[in-house]
């Protein structure tokens, strides 16, 4: 059995420790405790490991977040995964920071990496892993926000809820989504 485990993010080092960034820097937490490293192939950053039987791939779309919806529709032919064996995290204000929420499908709730997503992988029926990145901004400030870095103390947390994600992940690929949310979602 195979999965993909998209994380969502933006390429370059001045995006790398941004909030809109989690999905990335959770994939990469990942994979180096599997001891695995990414490589860079069509539109994304590709890895791969094995876990209880199951070939799980993951990949860190390289076409920015607005376009992440190419790279998904992209690996998930090459490798004939359907949509519901893949698994989008995605940072998500709605959220208190370091919050985590499992869901089996629902809208963008204007995300646009998730907008592009459901353009061009057949709606919004696709499971998706939201961290919370908390909504500490002003009026008008989001973009800001979200591409900012975490301040020190959510820095020093972020461990712990990326674990908690991994974790969430193993489960989806393992005991499948709905016992995941049961025994995980806040």
């Amino acid at each position: 059995m195979k999965y993909l485990i998209v994380g969502l993010g933006n390429i370059g080092p001045e995006y790398e420790l941004t909030r809109h960034n989690i999905g990335f820097l959770t994939l990469d937490r990942l994979a180096d405790t599997k001891g695995v490293s990414f490589e860079i192939d069509r539109l994304a950053y590709h890895a791969e490991f094995k876990h209880k039987g199951r070939t799980i791939h993951m990949i860190k779309p390289t076409t920015y977040m607005n376009l992440s919806g190419k790279a998904v529709k992209f690996w998930m032919q090459e490798l004939k995964i359907p949509i519901e064996k893949v698994l989008v995290i995605v940072d998500d204000l709605a959220i208190p920071f370091a919050k985590l929420r499992m869901r089996a499908k629902g809208s963008s709730a204007g995300h646009n990496g998730l907008k592009n997503i459901e353009e061009l992988c057949g709606g919004q029926n696709y499971p998706r892993l939201k961290f919370g990145i908390g909504d500490d901004f002003s009026k008008g400030a989001q973009v800001n926000y979200v591409l900012s870095p975490f301040s020190k103390t959510e820095f020093e947390e972020l461990p712990f809820a990326m674990d908690k994600a991994i974790d969430m992940i193993y489960s989806f690929c393992s005991i499948g989504i709905s016992q995941t949310m049961t025994q995980f979602n806040d």
